[in-house]
């Protein structure tokens, strides 16, 4: 497995997903137009919000290789350092993550502030190019500008959730959460390719203004939706209070608390995981960096082939069956990994396959939990629900890191991954003992 963050419900991703005290946890009535609209390919909404993604995605995957060449080769920077760097990315989930789930709520409209979010980003983005070119980049500089990037993208992904209701119908929602992890998948086959030619050709600092466009980009094609926001903003009972209400909606609700449950014991068992795979690649099946980097790829098309056939099969058999059987492919992965020895290309060979199908259960379970998120969540408390989602499956991910480092150390790195492989199994658990094991009516068309 590539990649564990998908896996939450905010957009994506993982990008997976307030009034009385004690809400109503029945569906709401779409908030979108009541007459059903034709196909999601000719909605021009649609089609700027996942334009948008994609140059996003794409502009992301340069700055992740970008970033850290910049901070290691030209800047020096120490492993703590680096450390500090990887971290001020994802520190905001945590210092901000609730409260930017009940500022959504709040909100009438959600689209001024995914285009502020957008917009700061790229200044920010564009800094490090020309403090590079006048002499004054430093690594503490690149690490305020992760943690700004980071607070833009806790906040967009925040609202992006509870906006995406104003663009989508409600029969389309899971087609359209499909459209975004393909948009994704897609950054991640070309997204590393296309940042080390930048590199090379322009140099790490000036790849940046790449990244820089691209949120620009977003932010324009964001600005150019026209569909109205009638989201209904929750009643403002103090911070704390609301987030209390999100972290009770979840914790009280059994579909959102399985849905909740499962994302957690995945991510963590993925990150102990994939703190091990790279040196397991490297040095106990002799592959060299590149077919690495090449199985990353694969972990992409797998992503496009689980996006292309999700809606389809959703839309036959409801998105909890397919949630459900989603979640048995995740040790799939992982034992294939402990299996593999012997020859190079048999090795490259098994785990290029192992990162397709991870690829395909990762982006069908993303999708569906968002959809689910969508319909089980009433609309006042989206905004707090997603964000407590991603708070805590987000957040486990340094802890399944830690883990995973020190049991290598202490074990070895195969025995890690089969306890990770019988870890990951029990995310079924939550799915099968809940609501979920339940078929959902399958979408009309």
């Amino acid at each position: 497995m590539t990649s564990t963050t998908p896996v939450t419900p905010d957009d994506s991703a993982p990008s997976a997903r307030s009034t009385p005290p004690e809400p109503s946890l029945s569906p709401t009535a779409p908030e979108s137009s009541a007459v059903k609209p034709g196909p999601l390919r000719r909605q021009r909404d649609y089609r700027l919000l996942l334009s948008a993604r994609a140059v996003t995605e794409t502009g992301t995957e340069i700055s992740r290789l970008a970033v850290p060449l910049t901070a290691a080769v030209l800047l020096g920077a120490s492993p703590a350092q680096m450390g500090m760097l990887t971290a001020a990315t994802s520190l905001p989930y945590l210092l901000i993550g609730l409260q930017a789930g009940a500022l959504a709520d709040r909100l009438r409209r959600h689209r001024p502030v995914m285009v502020a979010c957008d917009t700061v980003s790229a200044v920010a983005m564009a800094t490090i190019p020309a403090a590079w070119i006048i002499g004054s980049l430093s690594v503490p500089w690149l690490i305020a500008v992760a943690f700004v990037v980071g607070t833009c993208s806790v906040i967009f992904r925040a609202v992006n959730f509870p906006h995406l209701v104003t663009v989508v119908h409600e029969s389309q929602r899971t087609e359209a959460l499909a459209g975004f992890q393909s948009a994704f998948a897609v950054a991640t086959v070309a997204g590393p390719g296309l940042a080390g030619l930048l590199v090379q050709l322009i140099t790490a600092p000036f790849a940046l203004l790449v990244d820089a466009v691209s949120f620009l980009a977003s932010a324009f094609l964001i600005r150019s939706i026209k569909a109205p926001e009638n989201h209904a903003p929750a009643p403002r009972r103090g911070m704390w209070t609301e987030i209390r209400e999100g972290l009770a909606t979840v914790a009280g609700h059994p579909t959102l608390r399985a849905l909740c449950g499962a994302g957690i014991t995945i991510n963590f068992f993925g990150s102990a995981y994939m703190a091990l795979f790279v040196i397991y690649a490297l040095n106990e099946l002799d592959l060299a960096g590149g077919l690495v980097g090449a199985i990353t790829a694969f972990f992409g098309v797998g992503g496009l082939l689980g996006a292309a056939v999700v809606s389809r099969l959703t839309g036959r058999y409801g998105e909890n069956r397919i949630l459900a059987c989603s979640v048995l492919l995740f040790p799939v992965d992982f034992v294939i990994v402990a299996l593999t020895s012997g020859p190079v290309w048999r090795s490259f060979l098994l785990l290029a396959v192992s990162a397709v199908i991870s690829g395909v259960a990762v982006v069908a379970f993303a999708v569906c939990m968002g959809a689910i998120t969508l319909r089980e969540t009433p609309a006042e408390l989206r905004g707090r629900v997603n964000a407590t989602q991603a708070f805590m499956i987000q957040g486990v991910l340094t802890l399944g890191g830690l883990a995973g480092g020190l049991s290598g150390e202490l074990l070895g790195l195969r025995p890690v991954f089969w306890i990770s492989a019988a870890g990951v199994l029990t995310a079924a658990a939550w799915i099968w003992l809940s609501p979920l094991r339940h078929p959902s009516a399958p979408r009309t068309r």
